[in-house]
């Protein structure tokens, strides 16, 4: 099996996130041997983001690294225990809401694709970026 970066690289639709892992320095955290809980938004969930938000955080590492750090929570928490949580905390130090009332959400983003297994974790794909308050 992969670990969670080579995981996410090989699905092919997270090239934004891991290009803003590489960015950020994360990578050799996230093929360490954790494990991690990884809540991955696609492309298309950064593609959301208002024009130039993307680009402007490849130039503030130090936030950069806050929101992705916000979408890491430490210890593999697959979904039959996800959906037991109302909230988690993160890498990032504050927590994320979970809503398992109507499907799964992550503070505003929906759980599109939950349990993809990586030798060093588990990434639940998500549909928006999270951004911490």
């Amino acid at each position: 099996m992969a670990d969670i970066v080579d995981t996410a690289v090989n699905a092919g639709s997270f090239n934004t996130l891991v290009a803003a892992v590489k960015a950020a320095n994360l990578v050799d955290t996230l093929k360490g041997a954790g494990p991690f809980t990884v809540f991955a938004p696609t492309d298309e969930a950064f593609a959301k983001l208002p024009e130039g938000t993307v680009d402007g955080l490849l130039q503030d590492i130090p936030k950069l690294t806050q929101i992705l750090t916000y979408h890491v929570v430490p210890g593999k928490v697959t979904s039959s225990e996800v959906v037991k949580l109302d909230s988690a905390k993160t890498v990032e130090g504050s927590s994320v809401k979970i809503d398992a009332s109507n499907g799964v959400k992550v503070n505003d983003a929906t759980v599109t694709t939950p349990d993809v297994t990586a030798d060093n974790g588990v990434i639940h794909v998500i549909d928006k970026v999270l951004l911490p308050a």
